[in-house]
């Protein structure tokens, strides 16, 4: 069976609180937290969904995201590998905050692919940030909008906003997976999908032998997948035995 690999991106609410100013204010008080409005999915493999509060039974104006956080535990549940832009620092860590907030459970155990990390630790780009990595990697833009006062909008029940709301949100996820084969064949640390002998990665038999890598006294076959372009290696080694090598 292959993992069950999930891109996803969430969007939130803000915080709303108490300051004596506007520009680096201390918080005197919270009046409300953020919460999650949002969430833009897809499965590798199939197409880009969005769920937001307003697609639950009951919603209306400023609702909470409880029933939103139930439907996200249940895809994170089922995910393998969970793929997100800058994921381990903000989505992944603001998702599990509300799971524990609603009382649930952590998901089945699942691996983490940060596309941003990746970029940052293996390129040089002017910004990382996904809509400047669209650009320049040649696929595509994020969704322009008014600004803050879509979320405004969207918080007071305006069915338009969430209509705009929701297409920004799938168009980051888009992006996303775009993003992440864009990077794939330089994610050395990427979990196996495929094993036998075939590329780890993306399934392919199409592989060439390109060398060796050498560990200590054993060497290793080097492969290089023609069809995504990662760099693969034998899981046994040959031993160097009076200057030969040997299995």
């Amino acid at each position: 069976m292959k993992p069950r690999i999930l891109f996803c991106d969430i969007e939130t609410f803000p915080n709303k609180s108490y300051t004596w100013g506007k520009w680096e204010q201390n918080v005197m008080d919270f009046i409300d937290q953020w919460y999650i409005l949002s969430i833009g999915y897809k499965w590798l493999g199939g197409s880009t969904k969005v769920m937001a509060l307003p697609d639950f039974k009951g919603y209306k104006p400023y609702s909470k995201d409880e029933k939103l956080v139930k439907f996200i535990w249940d895809l994170f549940n089922e995910a393998d590998i969970v793929i997100a832009q800058n994921g381990d620092n903000f989505d992944i860590k603001k998702i599990n905050t509300r799971f524990l907030i609603h009382g649930l459970p952590p998901p089945a155990p699942y691996k983490t692919i940060d596309t941003l990390k990746v970029a940052r630790s293996k390129f040089s780009f002017n910004s990382n940030k996904l809509d400047d990595l669209g650009r320049d990697l040649g696929i595509g833009r994020k969704v322009e909008h008014e600004g803050f006062p879509l979320w405004l909008k969207c918080e007071k029940g305006d069915l338009k906003a969430w209509k705009r709301m929701k297409r920004y949100n799938k168009q980051d996820v888009d992006l996303l997976a775009e993003l992440y084969e864009k990077e794939l064949p330089y994610i050395t640390n990427h979990p196996s999908i495929y094993f036998g002998m075939c590329c780890s990665v993306c399934g392919s038999t199409d592989l060439m032998r390109r060398g060796f890598n050498q560990r200590g006294n054993l060497l290793y076959q080097r492969f290089l997948c023609k069809s995504c372009g990662k760099w693969l290696q034998s899981s046994k080694g040959t031993k160097n035995v009076n200057g030969e090598y040997i299995r």
